[in-house]
């Protein structure tokens, strides 16, 4: 079902572009035109209904997806998938990253104490 309302809903959009595209232009775009507020628009044209009528269409379609959409999902929220990710992540163990601290009593590393990481193959 939610295949069907997609596929009519593509081609209500094409049809739509289709329509603004035949449209002949009223000129003065974003309200530049010359004229003042008493003037009238003219009557709509079959085309300008033709759009109305497509465009509600269109608009029933996205809310009919959206009711199916959440319908159909499992009510998990990306956020929700996150935070748990986030809580079962361990760190890694730093002691056998990071070389090992002098304290003050030591000046020079000791004999057993490596100096540099050991190499990873």
């Amino acid at each position: 079902m939610e295949n069907v309302i997609l596929i009519i809903h593509l081609i209500l959009a094409l049809c739509m572009i289709g329509l603004v595209l035949l449209q002949r232009s009223e000129g003065g775009g974003l309200g530049m035109g010359g004229g003042g507020a008493a003037t009238g628009r003219p009557a709509m044209t079959a085309l300008g209904k033709l759009t109305w009528v497509f465009a509600a269409a269109f608009f029933s379609t996205s809310i009919a997806l959206t009711v199916l959409a959440t319908q159909n999902s499992d009510a998990f929220s990306v956020v929700d998938g996150t935070v748990e990710e986030t809580q079962t992540v361990q760190p890694p163990d730093l002691d056998v990253l990071l070389p090992p601290v002098l304290d003050g009593s030591q000046t020079t590393p000791s004999a057993n104490t490596p100096l540099l990481p050991p190499a990873v193959d």
